[in-house]
C-alpha cells in the first residue's frame, strides 16, 4: 500500500450537506487523518475569503480556492493565478448581452453584475457570501474566478468561443443553473499537482474527494480519487473509487476502505 501523505477535500456536496450541516463522521475522519500526520487541504471553487470560518472550525490551514487559482499552505501563500483580463471582459459582455448574471471573485470580494437580481440573492444566501459588491466597469479587477448564475443548458454554447475555458455545472441542490468558469491550465487538478511538487510528493501519496465536474481534474491528479455517491453522473468516469453520499459518511467510508481510519 502506498504511504498516504496528503488529502484534498472539496467542500460543497463533499464536506457540506445540502442542509448546510456537516456529518460528525466527516469531522471525525478529518481529525483522525490529521492525527496520522496526513496533511489536509480544502479544495474548492469558493473564494478563500469566504471559507475562513469553516477552515478554522475544521482546524485546516491549507487551502486551494477559486477552482485552483489560489493556494495557501499552512497559512502562507503558495501561488496565485489571476484570470486574463481580456477573457473576463468577454464573459462580462456575453453575460450582459444575454441577460445572465455573473460573479467575479477577487482576492477580497465577490463582485456581482446585479446584486438585486433574485437569483443572485438566492446564490448569496445559499453559499453564505458576505463580502459582496457591485461590478463597476471603471475598476481594474484582478479576478481569480467566475461563476455564471442563471444559465439554461443551451446557453453554455454562448461561452464556448473562448477555447482556454469551459463551464462546469455547480453540483449543489437548487443551484444547477449556475456554472463555474474553469480554465484548462488553472483548475483544481493543476493546483493539486503544484502542491504535490512543492511538498516533494507523487500522486500515489495523495487522496481526493469531490462531487462536481470541477473536481474531475483533481480526482485524476491523485492516486486515490473518490467521487461522492451524490456526485454529478458524469464525474464517476474520472474517479478511481465511488463512495457513499455526503449524507451517508462518504468521506469517512472512503478513507475506511483505504485502511486509514477505523
Amino acid at each position: 500500500m502506498s504511504e498516504y501523505k496528503v488529502l484534498f477535500l472539496d467542500i460543497d456536496g463533499t464536506i457540506i450537506k445540502p442542509d448546510d450541516s456537516i456529518e460528525e463522521t466527516t469531522i471525525k475522519a478529518i481529525r483522525q487523518v490529521q492525527e496520522k500526520g496526513i496533511k489536509v487541504f480544502l479544495a474548492t471553487g469558493r473564494p478563500l475569503h469566504e471559507i475562513r470560518e469553516l477552515a478554522d472550525d475544521l482546524k485546516v490551514n491549507s487551502l486551494i480556492g477559486y477552482n485552483g487559482a489560489y493556494a495557501i499552505y499552512q497559512g502562507e501563500d503558495l501561488f496565485q493565478e489571476p484570470m486574463n483580463k481580456k477573457t473576463v471582459k468577454q464573459f462580462i459582455d456575453i453575460a450582459k448581452e444575454n441577460k445572465h448574471d455573473l460573479v467575479l471573485y477577487t482576492r477580497d470580494q465577490n463582485i456581482f453584475t446585479d446584486l438585486e437580481a433574485k437569483c443572485v440573492k438566492e446564490f448569496i444566501e445559499k453559499f453564505h457570501l458576505h463580502k459582496n459588491d457591485s461590478y463597476s466597469p471603471a475598476k481594474d479587477y484582478e479576478v481569480l474566478g467566475m461563476t455564471l448564475i442563471n444559465l439554461e443548458s443551451e446557453d453554455i454554447a454562448l461561452y464556448k468561443h473562448e477555447d482556454q475555458t469551459h463551464l462546469s455545472q455547480v453540483n449543489v441542490e437548487g443551484m444547477h443553473h449556475c456554472y463555474d468558469v474553469i480554465r484548462d491550465k488553472v483548475n483544481k487538478g493543476i493546483g493539486v499537482e503544484y502542491v504535490l511538487k512543492h511538498l516533494g510528493l507523487v500522486k500515489e501519496n495523495a487522496i481526493a474527494f469531490g462531487d462536481g465536474l470541477n473536481d474531475k481534474e483533481m480526482l485524476m491528479s491523485v492516486g486515490e480519487g473518490f467521487a461522492m455517491g451524490n456526485g454529478h453522473p458524469d464525474l464517476f468516469q474520472y474517479a478511481k473509487h465511488k463512495t457513499t453520499t455526503v449524507n451517508d459518511s462518504g468521506i469517512y467510508n472512503g478513507l475506511k476502505t483505504l485502511g486509514i481510519i477505523q
